[in-house]
């Protein structure tokens, strides 16, 4: 294979580093519509009926068009699907950063529940944002609000980005698999708490399972009986706080 010159290399594609010249207005466009509109439209259809069902047929005829139209906004599906999980990144609440005194550790577990509770609304988000670059302007808001919060934090900037990654993959994580789990639930027409109840009756006369069984009943009772979800949101709390807890014990050590 021939050297390729780095000058030539083709950048990695993204919506955002697209240029398309203006619209000009034709008689065949559709009366009111719109980028904004075509974008929510994306995100309604995406949660309802999910990612694998998306087609820009399907959308067009949510918006009463045909797809030819949406292809006067969009050049491919892909790029309107990187408009709609940027879409979504504009919901994460974002710390006030006029209050001098607020606290770091706050405002970085607000920042990583609200990316939790986004992906929780928005399963198909997760796969979209593993997929594209996410440099949107709601994405790149966000991530600049998370370093500007670690500024904060005393940790040194060569260990910023090992801390966020740490922080939010873990968030990352733990949303995707709960929010699967709640798909999987909604397809088969039963609550969380009924498909765990569930797996508890089909696991908890097997030997094999037995210590799991027994640190489960022993939570379960900590609980106070608290049911899946509870169970589940409760996790993701004391998770979350060893996360940043993990954080603020790293400020004070010296690099390797």
């Amino acid at each position: 294979m021939a050297a390729t010159d780095g000058r030539n290399r083709k950048r990695p594609h993204s919506v955002w580093l697209t240029e398309r010249p203006p619209l000009k207005r034709k008689a065949e466009q559709p009366a009111g519509l719109d980028l904004d509109k075509i974008v929510a439209a994306t995100v309604r259809l995406l949660d309802a009926e999910g990612l694998s069902k998306f087609s820009m047929r399907r959308l067009a005829a949510e918006l009463g068009v045909t797809a030819m139209s949406v292809y006067w906004y969009v050049d491919t599906k892909d790029d309107l699907l990187e408009l709609a999980v940027d879409a979504v990144a504009g919901e994460m609440p974002l710390p006030d950063e006029s209050d001098a005194a607020a606290d770091w550790r706050g405002q970085l577990r607000d920042l990583a529940v609200g990316y939790r509770d986004m992906l929780l609304r928005h399963p198909w988000a997760a796969r979209l944002l593993a997929e594209f670059i996410n440099i949107g302007p709601r994405s790149t808001a966000f991530s600049n609000a998370t370093m500007r919060v670690m500024g904060h934090s005393g940790l040194g900037p060569e260990r910023t980005s090992g801390a966020l990654a740490s922080l939010f993959q873990f968030v990352y994580g733990s949303a995707t698999i709960r929010a699967t789990h709640e798909a999987s639930c909604r397809a088969a027409g039963i609550s969380l708490d009924d498909y765990f109840a569930q797996v508890v009756a089909a696991i908890s006369d097997r030997p094999e399972f037995a210590e799991t069984m027994e640190l489960s009943t022993q939570a379960a009772a900590a609980g106070a009986g608290t049911g899946a979800v509870a169970m589940l949101d409760r996790d993701f709390a004391f998770a979350l706080d060893l996360q940043i807890a993990g954080i603020d014990a790293m400020r004070g050590t010296a690099e390797d």
